[in-house]
């Protein structure tokens, strides 16, 4: 039995916070883990940007709810489902998955949480596990799965190096130069294509 592990913003959906940068006019929200390595120096900057400009956790969630998959993201989804397992192994937080998840026909989501004071402020955030798309993929692999994983950024790189077989679906240049030995795909087709040829 194969299992996929997909991130999600990135290679399903748009991404959530530049999304939202867009949105405010805010061009430090527009920073991901393509740009800044460190999970954690990302999301403490991103709450106190959200803490200075008094921005509250339903404004996120109100840009999320006019938000829409990637183009042909479904049906790609319903596609692999029929080929393998599929699990979207996300950075992204509980609080914001919902309405995307809906939209992609409700696949398996593994992500976080956010910790929200009683005014509706991003206080902080909860990892479900620190480095826990790559934890993912040891457990499934240790329970005898092949694994196929695949993301866009600096936080999907051990996840994609520790499955059975691993790619990048639109990474920016400066990750696929300091990792030329990872297959890259542009378009859901031609990714599918090359899931099935793994299988």
């Amino acid at each position: 039995m194969t299992v996929v592990c997909l991130d999600l913003e990135g290679v399903l959906v748009p991404e959530i916070w530049i999304e939202f940068a867009r949105k405010t006019g805010i061009e430090k929200l527009k920073l991901t883990t393509r740009d800044v390595p460190d999970y954690d120096v990302l999301m403490k900057q991103r709450i106190a940007i959200l803490k200075e400009h008094n921005l509250k956790l339903n404004d996120i969630q109100t840009v999320i709810a006019g938000m829409s998959p990637l183009e042909g993201a479904r049906e790609f989804v319903e596609a692999v489902k029929k080929e393998a397992q599929l699990i979207i192994l996300s950075d992204t937080f509980t609080q914001f998955a919902a309405p995307l998840m809906a939209q992609l026909g409700y696949p398996t989501l593994f992500c976080n949480d956010l910790i929200i004071g009683s005014d509706g402020m991003i206080e902080d955030y909860r990892l479900r596990i620190r480095d826990g798309k790559r934890k993912a993929v040891e457990a499934l692999r240790s329970i005898n799965l092949k694994v196929i994983a695949a993301g866009d950024s600096y936080n999907d790189l051990t996840m994609i190096r520790t499955a059975d077989v691993g790619a990048f679906f639109r990474p920016p240049e400066s990750i696929t130069a300091e990792n030329p030995d990872i297959p890259v795909f542009t378009e859901h087709s031609r990714f599918l294509e090359f899931i099935r040829a793994s299988l």
